[in-house]
């Protein structure tokens, strides 16, 4: 029987082999990782990697969630081009750690294809994460029916959030992929609820 210590160790030996098999600047990103989880016990973790296509360019995105007893670690990588300030080509990790007790909704949606033909897999999977870091506002001109009106009808507007959102599918991140998102984010409704 290993100890907890043991799986401790272990879960952050897979972490760190997870970021590894990305490719993606694996020091880099295991640093900014380990910085932001403060040495906390990893719970529970995912890690994304995906490319974004920027006119004749592609550049790639790293997005790693990490679940600890106490907080949800946010940490994303991208590669910029050299520019004014660092000529060179760099990346740039931003990280972002939430209390469990402040988030505020856990949403997954699984896409299933041919439902009716029995159980199978979900295809897609989104995780979308709520917590209120950040929201914004969407304003326009208010207005009314009538097109002979020339009054000032003030600001009509939508307050949404933009905390995160992940998607993930089979048919660009394989089957594992899926099944890993959907396990993370059991995990992280499972400590959520009683946070």
């Amino acid at each position: 029987m290993r100890s907890s210590t043991t799986d401790d160790r272990d879960r952050l030996l897979e972490l760190r082999n997870a970021i590894n098999r990305t490719g993606y600047y694996p020091e880099v990103v295991s640093e900014g990782v380990q910085a932001a989880v403060a040495g906390e016990r990893v719970v529970s973790y995912y890690v994304h990697h995906e490319p974004t296509f920027e006119h004749d360019e592609v550049r790639r995105h790293l997005s790693v969630v990490v679940l600890t007893p106490s907080r949800l670690v946010l940490a994303h990588t991208d590669e910029h081009a050299g520019d004014d300030l660092l000529p060179e080509p760099y990346t740039s990790t931003s990280t972002e750690a939430i209390a469990l007790a402040a988030v505020k909704s856990v949403v997954v949606t699984r896409m299933i294809a041919n439902p009716t033909s029995g159980p199978t897999p979900p295809a897609e999977a989104v995780m979308t994460i709520g917590w209120g870091g950040v929201s914004r506002i969407d304003l326009e001109p208010a207005g009314c029916n009538d097109p002979q009106c020339d009054a000032d009808h003030g600001y009509t507007g939508v307050l949404s959030s933009d905390d995160f959102s992940l998607r993930v599918s089979a048919a660009a991140d394989g089957d594992d992929a899926v099944a890993g998102l959907l396990s993370f984010a059991e995990s992280l409704s499972a400590r959520t609820h009683t946070a």
